[in-house]
């Protein structure tokens, strides 16, 4: 054999060694180092300085001593694209009144030219405006009538000005689409309010943004990601075209986060809508990189907190049960079409009734098509599964993915909409995991603000804008990181990758200034990571700025 002193190790791009290094591997004990050589990690150690012999004099030895390393985190549902327009979009988001609200709008006038767009953020709720409501068109208006304005509200939400209603063609005599709902005043006039499928009215109309402007907005949100301890998120509405934007801004150097896309198939009511997608996302099928890959196709199936299609009634209409996007039959034809050419499906279904069906369409998938692989069907949100429901999800194989920073957010939201019993029965993630679900954690930004901290402490104490709702669904620190690391990472079929920290795997991981996992409640919430690593390149590092 071979002198294996003639042959020393090489060394290591990176060696962290820190307090606790929690590789998330069952039954083992903190380690205290890690070694990253390349986009992999090299090896682990116990003892703080039992890699000191892969240190050359190339190394960044990152030595944090009261420091905490856990893998980098999963957003498994969130909207990367719809953070990137928004980076460059008016930051209504900061007003805290409508008068604010239109300034910011008024002040983005005064440089634009007359005639073009002008949209702004989306991550922002109306009762955190002292007025608790949306701006009207007519409100609209006094900011400028000389530009189309889109004000969006998540993604099932716009309110537009008189300018881009006429631009539209939208008048008080204009039919709402199916699955949609055209904002009227009492008096039948319009408000400017689109929801849901109605969205697409005026959404059509607006011109592609340039594409340098594009990319420096995926650089900017994926790298806000990355600040918060995100390292791979799952972007459940990504344009078709928006595939090249993603790859040219990884070409660039400048995604800051691995993406994972589902293809929006928003805005289609037929199966053979879906077939030009599919032709479209053919060329990603044989593409692995691991920055940057295809997951498959997402549905609409309801709506959200105003649309989503409940059992009972919403609070105060008794004639309005939500909205159903596509009927059940027309939607278990266009998953078909969707596996049968070898890809996943993500399935919006927010209200219980969304969900039952849901799963009657993906029950008559799996039973035409035997033999799909695991993970196939996945339901997003499930927001008000009850017992029969999941049960019904688990027996099927069927994995739901969560977002409690959205409960956050929107709780008061809902309570008006659905009552608080029923809004305190969202995400149950208690009962998920002790029933044997695989079940995922998110954000859903930009209904819910996303980050790794702020959605372990949500699901931990069921906090929310108006107080704990449904503190019985809550779950432990341990159990939360894993919905976004190990259970993530199960869900896209990358265990073998991603999720833990062990020599082979992806060096994906992030630092903390203390320990997530023993860490004061208060601090949880808002505890971000000094360092994240994606693929052995720093993605974020707090220490430059301090």
């Amino acid at each position: 054999m071979p002198d294996r002193a003639a042959y020393p190790k090489p060394g290591a791009d990176i060696v962290i060694r820190a307090g606790a290094v929690h590789t998330l591997v069952t039954g083992q004990e903190a380690q205290r180092a890690v070694a990253v050589r390349g986009d992999r990690i090299v090896a682990v150690a116990a003892d703080r300085d039992g890699l000191d012999d892969w240190i050359t004099p190339d190394t960044t030895v990152i030595d944090e001593p009261t420091a905490t390393v856990l893998p980098s985190f999963d957003d498994t549902h969130t909207h990367l694209i719809f953070a990137a327009h928004g980076a460059h979009d008016v930051p209504v988001h900061r007003a805290k009144d409508i008068a604010e609200f239109l300034d910011l709008i008024r002040e983005r006038a005064a440089i634009t030219p007359d005639g073009e767009w002008i949209r702004t953020t989306t991550n922002w709720q109306e009762l955190n405006l002292a007025e608790r409501r949306m701006p009207t068109a007519t409100e609209l208006d006094t900011a400028t009538d000389r530009h189309p304005i889109l004000v969006k509200r998540g993604g099932h939400n716009d309110v537009v000005n008189s300018y881009a209603l006429r631009l539209a063609g939208i008048t008080e005599d204009t039919p709402a689409p199916p699955g949609g709902l055209i904002g009227r005043n009492t008096d039948g006039t319009l408000n400017g309010r689109l929801v849901d499928t109605a969205i697409h009215l005026v959404e059509h109309l607006l011109p592609p943004a340039d594409d340098q402007r594009r990319i420096s907005g995926l650089d900017l949100a994926s790298h806000d990601y990355a600040r918060t301890g995100i390292g791979t998120v799952r972007d459940c509405a990504v344009p078709l075209p928006d595939l090249d934007l993603l790859q040219r801004t990884l070409d660039a150097g400048r995604l800051g986060t691995r993406v994972r896309a589902l293809v929006s198939a928003l805005g289609k009511a037929d199966p053979s809508d879906v077939d030009g997608l599919l032709d479209g996302m053919e060329t990603w099928r044989y593409r692995h990189d691991p920055w940057l890959r295809v997951w498959g196709m997402k549905f609409m199936l309801d709506g959200g907190l105003e649309g989503g299609a409940t059992e009972a009634p919403y609070v105060g209409h008794d004639d309005f049960c939500g909205l159903l996007l596509w009927e059940p039959d027309a939607l278990t034809e266009a998953i078909e079409r969707v596996v049968r050419r070898g890809w996943r499906v993500g399935t919006h279904a927010f209200g219980d009734r969304a969900v039952r069906i849901l799963l009657d369409v993906y029950e008559s998938v799996l039973e035409r098509n035997p033999g799909l692989p695991p993970h196939s069907l996945v339901i997003e949100h499930g927001g008000l599964a009850g017992p029969e429901q999941r049960a019904r999800a688990i027996a099927l194989g069927i994995p739901v993915t969560i977002q409690q920073p959205l409960l956050h957010d929107t709780a008061e939201v809902g309570i008006g909409h659905w009552g608080q019993e029923r809004v305190g029965n969202l995400f149950p993630a208690r009962e998920w995991i002790d029933e044997g679900a695989l079940v995922t954690a998110g954000s859903d930004f930009p209904v819910g603000p996303f980050g790794a901290m702020p959605s372990v402490w949500g699901m931990v104490t069921r906090q929310t804008v108006v107080g704990v709702q449904g503190r019985e669904h809550a779950i432990s620190r341990d159990e939360a990181i894993a919905l976004h690391t190990t259970d993530a990472a199960r869900l896209v079929g990358e265990s073998d990758l991603r999720g833990r920290l062990t020599p082979g795997r992806l060096a994906d991981l992030t630092l903390w200034p203390t320990d997530p996992r023993h860490c004061s409640i208060t601090e949880l919430r808002d505890l971000t990571p000094s360092l994240t690593i994606v693929g052995g390149r720093t993605t974020h590092d707090a220490r430059l700025t301090s």
